[in-house]
């Protein structure tokens, strides 16, 4: 039973961390992003809530959802904390503009290749 209330947390975690890295980036690649990546990770999020609700209560599927929420949610807010204190606003642009054309070119070449 532990067993598998811990890889329904992993599935809640991983898709909700998914469908949050969507906000971080800028409109172009958040559009992009969100036609590849985010759809699939709002059905992994579902197929985790259903799992959820197969195995266990309601009570203890929303439990398990509130607090893979608040995992992602803490993890975000601690990162950025991280991030902030140790690169100036003109390296993160940059790393972020770089992630961000990474993402698009990767997704171009998988569409074509």
């Amino acid at each position: 039973m532990i067993l598998k209330f811990a890889s329904f947390l992993i599935g809640i975690i991983w898709s909700y961390s998914i469908i949050k890295t969507q906000s971080v980036f800028s409109k172009k690649a958040g559009f992009i992003f969100k036609i590849f990546i985010t759809k699939v990770s709002w059905f992994t999020l579902i197929a985790a809530i259903y799992f959820g609700y197969k195995n266990f209560s309601i009570k203890t599927t929303l439990i398990g959802l509130v607090i893979g929420v608040l995992i992602v949610n803490l993890i975000f807010f601690l990162f950025k904390k991280i991030l902030v204190t140790k690169f100036s606003e003109k390296q993160l642009t940059i790393f972020k503009s770089f992630f961000e054309y990474t993402l698009i070119f990767w997704v171009i070449y998988y569409i074509f290749f």
